[in-house]
């Protein structure tokens, strides 16, 4: 379901509503195909008690999915600033004094600047494989553990502190890229959209013979479906959809490094 997740917010939007629409057209051509006039009667006295069980298994599954997607963005964006708050560490431990900052602060800025161009959005976000990026976190771990290993003369704290700062920076960064391969399970999705095909279906069948006003309530009512499921889509996937996590806690970073803010003067 990822390529879904993956659609821009307008298309998204529509392409949901029509499908929704096209219910409507395709369920009502059908009873009034199949149905005989005669037995139009019955069709409604079976329709209309589903109406309130379909209604509220598709607004509980979906109340239920985007409750829970929402939560998991508000997740994703708490991996991206606990990212960001490693990689400030990280620079402000290279400041302790006879640890040369400059070349952690330059692998780091690099690395930094890479995730965000390169491991930010789309399938590289979920891989973690790209290998400009896999470079400069190497980079990065090797100017580290070379001024770490001159504990003798920057002294065990900052020695120590180095090091938690780099493996902070990694394990965040692990913890972002497993978030990101973060997908609704195709079941569930079906499960939800066949479930709200159900609602508009039965819906259809009401409106047969309720004129033009219960038509555009079924309209309405498929509007609404679409619109919960584009709604679903755009959430699910916080680094490749229409609704992404920003990267302001990165950038923040960046910029201090740019302008000196992490100095031990």
């Amino acid at each position: 379901m990822s390529w879904l997740s993956s659609l821009p917010t307008g298309l998204l939007v529509v392409g949901c509503l029509v499908l929704a629409l096209l219910v409507v057209v395709a369920s009502t051509v059908a009873v009034r195909a199949l149905v005989p006039e005669a037995g139009r009667d019955r069709v409604q006295q079976i329709a209309a008690p589903l109406m309130p069980a379909l209604g509220a298994a598709f607004a509980i599954l979906t109340a239920l999915t985007l409750s829970s997607e929402a939560g998991y963005l508000r997740a994703a964006e708490g991996y991206v600033s606990d990212e960001g708050a490693a990689a400030a560490r990280l620079a402000w431990a290279a400041t302790n004094p006879g640890v040369d900052a400059e070349p952690v602060h330059a692998a780091l800025r690099d690395y930094l600047t890479t995730t965000r161009a390169h491991e930010w959005s789309g399938a590289a976000a979920a891989s973690g494989d790209d290998v400009g990026t896999e470079r400069s976190i190497a980079a990065l771990e090797r100017a580290v553990r070379t001024e770490a290993a001159r504990w003798q003369e920057i002294g065990t704290p900052a020695s120590t502190e180095l090091l938690t700062s780099v493996d902070a920076v990694t394990s965040t960064r692990r913890a972002r890229i497993v978030a990101a391969g973060h997908e609704i399970p195709g079941l569930y999705v079906g499960t939800l959209v066949a479930s709200g095909v159900a609602l508009i279906v039965n819906a259809s069948a009401l409106a047969v013979r309720g004129g033009t006003r219960i038509s555009l309530l079924v309209v309405g009512l498929a509007g609404v479906v679409g619109l919960s499921l584009a709604l679903l889509f755009a959430l699910s996937a916080p680094w490749r959809g229409p609704i992404t996590v920003g990267g302001d806690a990165i950038d923040a970073v960046i910029s201090d490094l740019d302008t000196g803010f992490f100095t031990s003067r």
